[in-house]
């Protein structure tokens, strides 16, 4: 085996103690894999923009994984996340807005697999409460969040649109950010993040993709942070959908100017 030992130090602080049965069964893969994933791509070239420490991948990963149905590789990430200091807050986040962006229908098994997760680390449930909207004030809040994100321009999409699928636009700004955006243990910046790898992960959402990167941009989460960010994630979304979510960056980045 000539696995490196960057690779080795580093998934020892993944999964401390952890050793995978592949390297039994399947030695020369995971060789390849772990010398990729765990040592080349942490290592990649600084190309400067925004900072990708540790905690900020994993949470990108976990949500990439979110929007690949990657469930078992899910599992195994939220230890080598909270290892990293993504905290249990923070990964319910993720979760919760994942709805938004997949359904419950694909989200589900992931909302039971971080419970089981977090009971298992001896996490009490449920978590400190993070909402902080009313039934009341959700549609306000979520305009005001989607006008702090994209612009003034989103001040009344709420209420534009052809009268047979307005309440869509409506339901955006109640229910995705009014609901979820405007809840506390994660920022804009981290929600446009792992918003912005529901949609790389998942594929076939080129023009949301390119909306999202595009305000992932105006609230600081610059262009080369981005590319990062999909070379961080790509080995566990392989090269076709990170190479489109490469794509739809560089348009972005044309409309940012």
């Amino acid at each position: 085996m000539a696995i490196t030992d960057f690779s080795k130090q580093y998934h020892e602080k993944m999964f401390p103690g952890y050793t995978s049965k592949f390297l039994e069964t399947d030695p020369e893969f995971i060789e390849r894999f772990d010398n990729f994933a765990f040592d080349e791509v942490i290592n990649m070239p600084d190309i400067g923009g925004k900072e990708v420490d540790g905690r900020i991948r994993h949470m990108a990963i976990l949500a990439t994984l979110l929007g690949c149905q990657g469930i078992d590789e899910f599992k195994a990430m939220l230890p080598a996340a909270m290892n990293f200091g993504v905290t249990p807050i923070e990964i319910k986040e993720i979760t919760y807005q994942a709805v938004a962006y997949l359904g419950i229908g694909r989200v589900f098994p992931f909302l039971k697999a971080v419970n089981e997760a977090l009971e298992a680390k001896g996490v009490t449930l449920p978590l400190v409460g993070q909402s902080t909207t009313t039934v009341e004030n959700r549609r306000e809040a979520g305009t005001q969040a989607q006008v702090d994100i994209f612009g003034e321009g989103m001040r009344d999409f709420w209420k534009s649109g052809p009268e047979e699928s307005r309440h869509i636009n409506l339901w955006l700004a109640d229910n995705c950010f009014g609901d979820y955006y405007t809840r506390k243990g994660l920022d804009y910046a981290e929600r446009e993040l792992i918003t912005f790898c529901f949609l790389a992960a998942q594929g076939g959402c080129e023009p949301q993709l390119i909306s999202h990167a595009a305000a992932n941009m105006r609230i600081g989460n610059d262009k080369l942070f981005l590319i990062k960010i999909i070379s961080h994630c790509l080995p566990f979304i392989g090269y076709p959908r990170s190479l489109n979510a490469l794509r739809c960056v560089n348009e972005a980045a044309k409309s940012c100017g």
